[in-house]
């Protein structure tokens, strides 16, 4: 999924490193740890080109320049399968998986809707197997990989649960304060096409909760960020919940502070169009 993708090239590869402040360093923990680090904390995960009008596809070249260029996030299917570019054009054995988060309950409906990373070949005193589990596009989950190991996790405020339910399936449970139940993903490849219809349903359907309500997420060590329409919150350390922020200024300020989204690359029509639109949902 992440071999010779058009429009990946040395100038984008340069600036999304740039992005993340990071240098070419050959493959290893460390390195990768470092990469996922300040993907997700300089690269939120992001639904508001939703509401701007902006009809994106699952294409991993485009999404990375988006990020590298643009200065944009995503939500799974983008700020994985960036990252999965990334990771691949910098030397580590990158697999791209078919992953369903859902909700209290397990729903098999779920696959699909989720695009999962692993990288193999990384030993390391701690996981001598060398396989581990990355992901960006949880929004407040992960910030750090994960050894592709059964175990529980503390990762700042959060406990994550690793378990292995079969020889193909694994299984992700999310700290009960985190947005989300769980993620199963199975671990056969997966191509760009297994997303598509899962995309467009999440992306356009009005029963879609990425339709309904727009929000952006940033992690960090110690907690995320985020924002839910026109209510900015922070979960972790430092834990708020803020007053509606009901000016426009204001709020594109908010965005650019605090997600480092600033939307130069947007016409002044589709600022508005994302404006009018949370406003609308705030109210519904």
């Amino acid at each position: 999924m992440f071999e010779a993708v058009e429009g990946f090239d040395g100038t984008v590869r340069d600036r999304y490193l740039e992005r993340l402040g990071v240098e070419v360093e050959p493959p290893s923990v460390g390195e990768l740890r470092r990469i996922v680090n300040r993907q997700v904390e300089r690269v939120p995960y992001e639904t508001l080109w939703i509401q701007a009008g902006e009809r994106w596809t699952v294409d991993p070249g485009a999404a990375a320049r988006r990020i590298a260029l643009s200065g944009r996030g995503g939500y799974c299917y983008h700020l994985n399968g960036a990252l999965g570019l990334l990771l691949t054009s910098l030397g580590y054995a990158v697999h791209a998986h078919v992953g369903g988060v859902h909700g209290p309950e397990r729903s098999p409906e779920a696959l699909g809707n989720h695009l999962v990373l692993t990288v193999t070949g990384l030993p390391d005193d701690q996981n001598p197997a060398g396989a581990w589990y990355v992901d960006a596009g949880l929004g407040d989950a992960l910030h750090d990989p994960l050894p592709l190991e059964p175990g529980e996790y503390q990762q700042g405020p959060f406990r994550l649960v690793l378990e292995r339910l079969d020889a193909d399936r694994w299984h992700l449970q999310h700290d009960p304060t985190g947005g989300f139940g769980g993620m199963e993903w199975t671990l056969g490849p997966a191509r760009t096409g297994d997303f598509v219809a899962k995309h467009t349903w999440l992306s356009t359907d009005p029963d879609s909760g990425f339709v309904q309500v727009p929000m952006a997420e940033r992690r960090d060590a110690t907690g995320v960020d985020v924002i839910r329409g026109l209510v900015l919150a922070r979960v972790g350390a430092n834990a708020f919940t803020a007053d509606p922020i009901t000016r426009q200024a204001e709020w594109f300020d908010a965005l650019a502070d605090v997600f480092g989204l600033r939307f130069d690359a947007s016409p002044p029509e589709s600022r508005q169009r994302l404006w009018d639109n949370v406003v609308d949902a705030h109210r519904a």
